[in-house]
Parts: C-alpha cells; structure tokens; sequence
C-alpha cells in the first residue's frame, strides 16, 4: 500500500497523520464507510481512497468523501465520488444524518485531543 494512504479503524498515530498530509500539505483527503466506521485518508484523490476502501470490502452505497484540515479541526462534505443523481447530486453530502457520521468517524479517527 502507498504509504501515504492508511486505511483506519483506530486512530491515526502521529506517523499516519504526516503520512497522509504529504499529498496536499494543509489537509487530508479521506473516504468514509459509515456502516463499518472505518476510513482511508492520505490520497490525491477520493477516488483513491474510495478504491482501497471497496478492495477491503466496503460497499459504494456506504461510502463518502470528505477532506480533514487538521489545523483548523475541521471536515469539509465535498467530494466527486459524493454525486449520486438519486440520493446525492451535489459534490457536498447533502443528508444531514450521513454528513453527521462522516463527521463522527473522521473525527474519532484523525482528530487530536
């Protein structure tokens, strides 16, 4: 595996941070599966997250993109592999409930205390 792109189920240790944050420096591209409650970060893109992600055994239906910019401790909901013309047909994940388990797993995953 690219060892800028870390598939996570347990926090990110301070390694895995910088790891993921070689590609583009102030933040951090990741996919979310909300029903297992695991993500990949560190990509150039959320595709390829999203890749290793399905290649793990995620279903597409249960993943979303977002970015995580560690200094600011903030998650942006914008993401390419996020248009669906059925369910979601922004680049921003428009349902609040999925934008809120993004927001839960990314922050359990990556955020620091």
């Amino acid at each position: 595996m690219n060892r800028m792109i870390h598939l996570l189920s347990e926090r990110a240790t301070d390694e895995q941070i910088k790891g993921m944050l070689e590609v583009h420096e102030s933040y951090i591209k990741v996919a979310v599966d909300i029903r297992r409650g695991v993500l990949v970060g560190g990509g150039e893109f959320h595709a390829d997250c999203e890749a290793v992600l399905i290649e793990d055994g995620s279903r597409r239906e249960n993943v979303w993109g977002a970015d995580w910019l560690p200094a600011e401790q903030v998650v942006r909901y914008a993401a390419l592999i996020n248009i669906r013309p059925r369910v979601n047909p922004n680049l921003e994940i428009q349902d609040r409930t999925i934008r809120q388990r993004v927001d839960v797993i990314v922050r359990r995953l990556l955020q620091r205390s």
